[in-house]
């Protein structure tokens, strides 16, 4: 269970992937939220790892990956992990996103389905209303209070990227937050979502509310929903082997035909 890492040229940037569990596994794409990077996901690949063939990639900007010229957006990371998965020869595959990645992998299983075995997302928006109170939150946002908050996440930043510029990160992925266009969020793309989904949040998520959750299960024919007891926003980190555990029982009861790995 070696890892295996590089990076691709895409879309006008350097993307930066790595893989790792079973290379006999099925494919599962692992993708991180906004500001962070796939080392993020780490907690959960002890659960998912042995069974599992994991592609973790960092979106433009974030981690080891470049930012390059375009402007950030929820369709530019879809098109970004589509177009490395396309290189990589993954043709089917399943998703776990945290949060921006969430939104990402719903973007993708409603537009490219054939692709998608199982979406499961943790904390992901689907939509953005305009009274969300998100939005204030996103609007005041700076890379001075991140730094403040996740400290260890910033200084990681700064020692794996290769042009780090965390203000002009920063204010990248705030308009990401902020786009109610139809490069951002979802809406109502989450009703072509056709495979198996597990929608999750924690349970004192202010970010993603429980109605938002309940909303979104409604949308979506074949989903199941889990509020995870005693976490936040990071559930994944918070309670890995909770989250972990149920990441693995729902892959293993919605296994893919053998054929479609690669």
């Amino acid at each position: 269970m070696g890892c295996q890492q590089g990076y691709i040229e895409t879309n006008g940037t350097s993307l930066y992937y790595e893989f790792s569990g079973n290379p006999n596994g099925e494919p599962l794409v692992m993708l991180h939220g906004g500001l962070g990077s796939q080392h993020d996901l780490l907690p959960l690949h002890p659960y998912l790892a042995p069974d599992y063939h994991l592609i973790s990639i960092d979106f433009r900007g974030h981690g080891k990956s470049l930012l390059g010229d375009r402007p950030l957006s929820y369709i530019q990371y879809q098109q970004d992990i589509q177009s490395i998965l396309s290189y990589l020869g993954i043709e089917r595959y399943s998703i776990f996103g945290f949060s921006d990645g969430g939104i990402v992998g719903y973007r993708i299983a409603a537009q490219v389905p054939d692709n998608v075995s199982c979406l499961i997302t943790l904390g992901a928006h689907w939509r953005l209303e305009a009274d969300d109170p998100s939005i204030s939150l996103f609007n005041g946002l700076t890379a001075d209070f991140w730094a403040e908050r996740f400290a260890d996440d910033v200084v990681a930043y700064h020692a794996s990227n290769p042009e780090p510029d965390f203000p002009k990160l920063v204010d990248a992925v705030k308009n990401v937050w902020l786009d109610t266009t139809t490069s951002g969020y979802p809406f109502e793309l989450v009703k072509q979502i056709r495979c198996p989904t597990l929608i999750m949040r924690g349970d004192n998520d202010f970010l993603f509310s429980l109605d938002e959750a309940v909303s979104l299960k409604s949308q979506i024919a074949e989903a199941a929903f889990a509020n995870i007891p005693m976490t936040a926003h990071a559930a994944h980190q918070e309670s890995p082997e909770l989250v972990g555990n149920m990441l693995h029982r729902f892959l293993s009861q919605h296994k893919s035909d053998p054929a479609h790995h690669r």
